[in-house]
């Protein structure tokens, strides 16, 4: 396992290509859900302010939560892949497994909203010398970020903004987590502390938040 955002492995997304900077747009990325609680009010938040998301979603979380899974496509959003179970041994698992991992998750996916995912990131971004051909017969794309927040451990949310937004740039791939976010001191999810500030700074620079595979121009509605 190397860097998550290293490219020796096979072709890592970092960034987005020329075309989505010229265009002024980044991709704001969840990871880890959905979860109830937390991801139809990520949801909100995102209508509020006119931003689109792709949300890397764990399988066995779209299965148990299928009716947020169909209103995430339905506000104009994409599900992606982020394996079956997000096991933290998953970047250990040898070819066979990892690849069932992937197909299971992808299958559920497709099951419940009909579409299915362009783009995976490895469970805590940790990448094996085996992932590139299995995402390859699957015809997935790797996606790993330019600037995360932190915010699974990091319970000052000022400190989760200024992580994406203090340098923030068109063609940035923003990550935060719908899932397994950590809680403020007074218990809020911190993500939900953050984004309303972080589309505000977006806005402020003159750019919109649109999804993965508008931004990579696959086709798919923003």
């Amino acid at each position: 396992m190397l860097w998550p955002r290293g490219q020796l492995l096979g072709v890592n997304l970092v960034r987005l290509p020329a075309a989505a900077v010229a265009r002024r747009v980044v991709s704001l990325t969840f990871d880890d859900g959905p979860d109830p609680q937390v991801t139809p009010r990520v949801l909100d938040l995102l209508d509020r302010h006119q931003a689109k998301a792709s949300f890397f979603c764990v399988g066995e979380r779209l299965a148990a939560h299928p009716d947020i899974a169909k209103e995430i496509i339905r506000r104009g959003h994409s599900i992606e892949n982020h394996s079956l179970r997000h096991s933290p041994a998953f970047a250990l698992y040898g070819l066979f497994r990892m690849g069932r991992e992937v197909a299971a998750a992808q299958a559920i996916a497709v099951g419940i909203t009909g579409r299915s995912p362009l783009f995976f990131r490895a469970p805590m971004g940790l990448r094996s010398p085996l992932l590139d051909p299995v995402l390859a017969r699957r015809g997935l794309r790797h996606v790993s970020w330019t600037r995360r927040g932190l915010d699974t451990v990091d319970r000052n949310p000022q400190r989760v903004l200024r992580r994406l937004a203090g340098a923030l740039a068109a063609g940035d791939i923003l990550l935060l987590h719908d899932g397994g976010c950590t809680l403020t001191g007074d218990g809020k999810p911190v993500v939900l502390e953050v984004l309303p500030r972080l589309l505000e700074s977006i806005q402020a620079k003159g750019l919109r938040s649109v999804t993965l595979p508008a931004a990579l121009d696959d086709g798919t509605s923003a």
